[in-house]
């Protein structure tokens, strides 16, 4: 150990790197208290110049911070960022728990640049609201959210600025939340649907998907349907600006044509739905699968097994793999066995009135089996065949049959003197038309994704005409460094 000590001395070269790695070792992280001022410094540079993107970016900073958020840290913030003698901070002061200082965050690690804002600014005042919203709905105390969330919306109400819709987007977000969460999301909707209109006269596009979305929620939540599409079909339309809500909006519109019996939208809605969520919202997604999967199967369409196989998705649609099996097969004893061995968690997913209807497919997938294995076949055998277990299944397969024939699922005639159906030989599929329209549907999703790509794209307004300095590259590309550092992040929280 002296040679070591003895040999690093004697070299002025490989003395330097000890001093300047032992700074770096031992200087501790940022503190969660100055990581808030520095969002609330990014809030006041929006709003003073009137850019909401900087608005989002400090909504980013925020959903990347909530996990970290302690007692203190919030009440020392409110004391920081809003006046003393303001009824916001005493309101808010008196939601937030009080700890012990024990737990304190110290602040040791901040730099000597002490930050400074502009009291008295209303998107200072709804972060605050949002800050303290967001906290009390992870610490469970949802009383308090509630009386938070309550506050904030009244406070909402008398503000018109572009810079306060992306807060206010949010805002209205956690204030359902919270009452979903305690089970009286009917006491709000009134507000909901007055907040609509409000966003709507101030032009306020991100409010109105977002009030949109939680309406719909609303009305499905109680089994609305007929309310929700009434709500939908005369809601205004307009570019989607969040992808988040977007993917919420045919997530619900792809249920709601599900109640309706209008099976194909509804299955494009959902699988857009699921192909547009982001890979961190899990769950999301596994709704959005199992629903799809449902409507295919109404359709009369099989599910690929790797549907089933995504990655985190195998246990949560295992129900839904075997109920997909029963109805491959046609065996109406085996789809009886699924649906009854997974009744919970087809009720659990609000599927269950959507199997029932699963019924009729499988027995027409079951006979469309009959159909092509024999060339004739009693109906009587038809019966066994199906396990009908009605008083009179020989005539209850006729009329099976006689449907069937009718909707075009089988190619056959009925021997109503001998009790026989005759299916007739199967042509060539492509001499028919099949092919052509397989092939146009697949060039029309194609065109479709392309045009949807084009408008996803979006450009900073007038970047044609001014250079672009490297001090606002410099921000541009931090920028785009935190939104890539905190995407996954946000995306999990927003699904």
């Amino acid at each position: 150990m002296p040679e070591d000590v003895q040999m690093n001395d004697s070299e002025p070269h490989p003395a330097a790197p000890p001093p300047a790695a032992a700074p770096a070792a031992a200087a501790p992280a940022l503190s969660t208290l100055h990581h808030l001022k520095e969002i609330a410094s990014v809030i006041e540079a929006g709003s003073l110049s009137k850019e909401v993107r900087r608005i989002s970016r400090a909504v980013r900073l925020t959903v990347a911070l909530r996990r970290r958020l302690a007692a203190r840290d919030v009440s020392t913030f409110l004391a920081f960022a809003l006046p003393a003698s303001s009824e916001a901070y005493a309101r808010l002061t008196a939601l937030v728990p009080k700890e012990d200082d024990t737990e304190m965050d110290v602040d040791a690690a901040a730099p000597t640049t002490q930050i400074s804002i502009k009291h008295g600014l209303p998107e200072i005042e709804i972060f605050c609201y949002l800050l303290v919203l967001i906290f009390l709905i992870d610490q469970k105390k949802y009383d308090e959210a509630k009386a938070c969330a309550t506050a904030s919306i009244a406070r909402l109400k008398n503000l018109n600025r572009r810079t306060v819709d992306v807060l206010a987007s949010r805002l209205y977000f956690y204030y359902s939340y919270v009452y979903e969460l305690t089970n009286s999301l009917a006491e709000i909707r009134g507000n909901l649907l007055a907040l609509h209109r409000m966003a709507t006269l101030h032009h306020d596009e991100l409010g109105q998907e977002t009030l949109l979305n939680l309406l719909l929620r609303n009305y499905l939540h109680y089994n609305l349907y007929d309310q929700a599409e009434k709500l939908r079909s005369k809601a205004p339309r307009f570019e989607a600006h969040s992808n988040q809500q977007f993917c919420r909006y045919l997530f619900y519109l792809g249920k709601i044509r599900t109640i309706q019996l209008e099976y194909t939208d509804a299955k494009e809605s959902l699988l857009q739905a699921a192909r547009k969520a982001p890979t961190t919202a899990r769950g999301f997604r596994i709704q959005c699968n199992k629903w799809a999967i449902i409507v295919r199967l109404l359709l009369g369409e099989i599910p690929e097994r790797t549907v089933f196989m995504q990655k985190g998705m195998k246990k949560a649609l295992t129900p839904y793999f075997e109920l997909t099996n029963a109805v491959r097969v046609g065996d109406l004893e085996l789809f009886r066995a699924v649906a009854d061995k997974f009744a919970s968690t087809f009720s659990a997913d609000r599927t269950r009135n959507l199997i029932v209807r699963l019924r009729h497919n499988v027995i027409r997938t079951g006979l469309r089996n009959i159909s092509i294995s024999y060339s004739r076949i009693s109906l009587a055998d038809i019966a066994k065949k199906l396990r009908l277990d009605s008083e009179n299944p020989v005539a209850d397969a006729e009329s099976i049959v006689a449907k069937a024939i009718r909707d075009g699922a089988i190619d056959a005639t009925i021997d109503h003197a001998n009790g026989w159906m005759v299916s007739k030989e199967t042509g060539d599929v492509y001499s028919t038309n099949e092919p052509q329209i397989a092939f146009n549907s697949r060039i029309a999703f194609c065109l479709n994704m392309h045009n949807e790509a084009v408008k996803a794209m979006r450009f900073p307004p007038n970047s044609h005409k001014e250079k672009e300095s490297a001090e606002k590259r410099r921000e541009r590309l931090q920028q785009e460094e935190e939104l890539a550092k905190h995407m996954a992040e946000e995306d999990d929280d927003d699904f």
